[in-house]
């Protein structure tokens, strides 16, 4: 087993840091700050972040195969051109709820933007139960809304063999998995694969690694989490110095660093002074897998 170490790269303070993606070709992670509205990109080589300011809260950021990103953005789809900073809505869901954003969102093996919805929250994993979606946009920019009732629409990801969609309603503090068509993109036969512990707190983003492990950040719980969604069995678990840990992805030069969101939004001063890298970005190396580089938006 090699020797597991987190650094922080980027001291962001992030309000709600979220949707790490790595984008290959520019060499950096992209990510973005859900609460202070902008999308994120950290360039390994320069160790700098640069920031595009939007007009509404952005939950999550994908390539895209023609070029720049797609981004969830307020109950927008929407095209980022990151040089001209400029923003152009796709299309719109949730219209008759005011209240709700997007959350987690994340591009299927077969180029669909999967994104879900929730309420605003009043305070961190506090809002009004019920009255998220989870939605499809497909390559021709159509919608397809699979299912409502969703608290926190969470993390996302698929089998290796493309036949199982993961997922994570946040509140139900459960990973979950549905038959999965890659053919059409539907999903059904809903079950949970794992429960979290009460000290895991908080289920939020997640992604996979090459052996079809899944690894799951812990909101409030401080760690990431590595599961077999074979067996429902936790396998390893990485503490991190921050309590508020969103999410996760694989990247760097071959996919063996592991990148890491994580939030200060919710924090006081006393906590934010004994965790002063609250809301940054870390790096974990030596994990000894490696994990899946992600799927551009076809649209």
């Amino acid at each position: 087993m090699s020797s597991v170490k987190v650094e922080c790269v980027a001291r962001e303070s992030c309000g709600i840091g979220e949707s790490p993606v790595w984008d290959e070709e520019a060499g950096a992670l992209l990510f973005v700050d859900i609460t202070r509205r902008k999308v994120c990109r950290w360039s390994a080589a320069a160790g700098r972040v640069e920031a595009v300011a939007v007009d509404a809260p952005v939950s999550s950021v994908a390539l895209r195969k023609s070029g720049d990103y797609v981004i969830t953005l307020g109950t927008r789809f929407a095209a980022l051109k990151w040089k001209e900073q400029l923003v152009t809505t796709i299309t719109q869901v949730d219209k008759d709820k005011p209240n709700n954003r997007f959350n987690d969102g994340k591009v299927d093996p077969a180029g669909r933007y999967f994104a879900g919805t929730m309420a605003e929250e009043i305070r961190p994993a506090v809002l009004e139960r019920h009255q998220g979606s989870l939605y499809t946009l497909f390559s021709n920019l159509s919608v397809v809304k699979h299912f409502d009732q969703v608290d926190i629409s969470n993390g996302l990801d698929w089998s290796l063999d493309h036949k199982i969609f993961f997922y994570i309603d946040s509140l139900s503090y459960s990973v979950d998995a549905f038959d999965y068509d890659l053919q059409t993109g539907k999903i059904g036969n809903r079950r949970s694969i794992y429960k979290l512990e009460k000290d895991e707190s908080i289920p939020d983003g997640m992604c996979i690694d090459t052996e079809g492990k899944l690894w799951v950040a812990c909101y409030d719980g401080g760690r990431v989490i590595r599961l077999d969604p074979e067996t429902g069995k936790r396998l390893q678990t990485v503490k991190l110095p921050v309590d508020k840990t969103t999410s996760c992805c694989f990247g760097g030069k071959d996919y063996s660093e592991m990148y890491v969101t994580s939030a200060s939004d919710g924090m006081d001063k006393e906590w934010l002074s004994r965790q002063p890298q609250a809301g940054g970005i870390f790096k974990i190396t030596g994990l000894g897998v490696k994990g899946v580089p992600p799927y551009p938006f076809a649209g």
